[in-house]
């Protein structure tokens, strides 16, 4: 553990010995543990997770630490149970989010120069307003257009000139793609693309750096943890550099919840160190990824997390075999003629279960079923799983101005 991660310790056991007098939500998980009482790395792991079901039963607001009126703002997470959570924040929390976006943008080389065009959505959600606070802070020219309309979009980044994009991975790739249907490189000026919020693909990465003429940096971050802005890979390009003077993380092993050492990949769990309004204790994200050991080449002390593998509730199991979206991108990868863009349907038939993987490619049909056999055997060799590959039209699968759904299990 280096000397920042060691600082961040100590403020994750400072903070303990008060949590109980300011969080009604931590006095009851901590009612029976001594927190004040504890010292040691080993006496903070032997906490308690603190999970998402326990934030949607703390709705709407009983996660506040701080008096109503400390309170200037909320967001929320999806409610895909149909239970939100809810999260509050304090002028400090917000100032904090907003500094923390700021280095991201720095760390990647933007500076009050540039004219950040911000295609996330606003309201409840943190993205939209994460890259705007960001932004403002560092100085730079804020275009905070949100999600949808690709006409006005296109037209806005051309007449103001942006330099830089913020989006999701589905986003980008759908402005790439129309950018490129309507001859319009010459008049676009990105240089830098800021894409965050859903896993994506080295081959999608590719697709969308070459079509734009930009230089890719994945920005981490969770509606419960602030929001994005809590990390973000610099220009060396390696990993997700981290604050460690706001977040203290811990990998665990997702099945046991065991701590596992650093370079091990498994679930990423968070603890605030500074945060006023919803502050958390060992929170699980559900993303994989591994802390990695070693500088940086940028020179950056700040401690790095590998670009996510994806999400422990992502999983699905077929034929007893655990698959993550991400086997299907390196699969992709590994296969020439296939483009990045693909969907994956589960269906249970005969009392068998069968998986269908579509694929996009601008091959020609009399190339198409060579394509389809090389993805069978890539995926075969990474998964030991038969699959039926079917190849089709580039822009034939769905686009997103949000997230894209990859895997759809129609058994249950």
């Amino acid at each position: 553990m280096n000397s920042i991660r060691e600082q961040a310790l100590e403020k994750a056991l400072a903070q303990l010995a008060t949590i109980k007098n300011t969080s009604p939500f931590y006095a009851e998980k901590y009612a029976n543990i001594d927190v004040a009482g504890l010292r040691t790395l080993e006496d903070f792991q032997s906490l308690p997770l603190t999970t998402k079901d326990d934030l949607r039963a703390a709705y709407p607001l009983g996660l506040s630490a701080v008096a109503p009126a400390d309170i200037v703002r909320i967001h929320s997470s999806s409610g895909t149970t149909g239970v939100p959570v809810i999260i509050p924040y304090t002028a400090k929390d917000v100032h904090d989010w907003a500094l923390m976006f700021a280095r991201c943008y720095e760390m990647a080389g933007i500076t009050r120069e540039d004219r950040i065009h911000i295609t996330p959505g606003y309201g409840l959600w943190t993205a939209g307003i994460g890259f705007q606070l960001g932004a403002e802070l560092l100085g730079a020219m804020a275009i905070p257009m949100g999600p949808g309309n690709t006409d006005k979009q296109l037209q806005m980044m051309m007449d103001l000139e942006s330099t830089v994009l913020g989006a999701t991975s589905s986003y980008a790739l759908l402005l790439a793609e129309t950018i490129a249907e309507r001859g319009l490189g010459e008049r676009i000026k990105l240089r830098k693309g800021v894409i965050g919020s859903e896993r994506w693909g080295e081959k999608m990465r590719a697709r969308i750096a070459d079509e734009l003429g930009v230089e890719l940096h994945d920005i981490y971050g969770l509606t419960e943890i602030y929001g994005p802005g809590i990390g973000i890979n610099c220009e060396a390009q390696t990993a997700m550099h981290c604050w460690d003077d706001y977040l203290y993380l811990e990998i665990i092993d997702p099945k046991t919840g065991a701590v596992l050492p650093d370079g091990e990949s498994g679930e990423l769990v968070i603890t605030t160190l500074v945060k006023e309004g919803a502050p958390l204790i060992r929170y699980r994200t559900h993303d994989l990824t591994r802390i990695v050991p070693g500088p940086c080449p940028c020179g950056s002390p700040w401690t790095r997390i590998e670009t996510l593998i994806g999400r422990s509730d992502d999983m699905v199991k077929v034929k007893g075999i655990n698959i993550f979206p991400a086997h299907i991108e390196e699969a992709l990868a590994r296969t020439e003629g296939a483009s990045s863009e693909y969907q994956v349907m589960i269906d249970h038939l005969n009392g068998r279960d069968l998986m269908t993987v579509f694929f996009e490619t601008g091959s020609p049909p009399e190339r198409r079923p060579a394509i389809e056999a090389a993805l069978a055997r890539a995926i075969k060799d990474k998964l030991s799983l038969s699959v039926t590959p079917k190849a089709v039209n580039l822009g034939d699968l769905p686009r997103s101005e949000k997230k894209s759904k990859r895997i759809f299990d129609n058994r249950y």
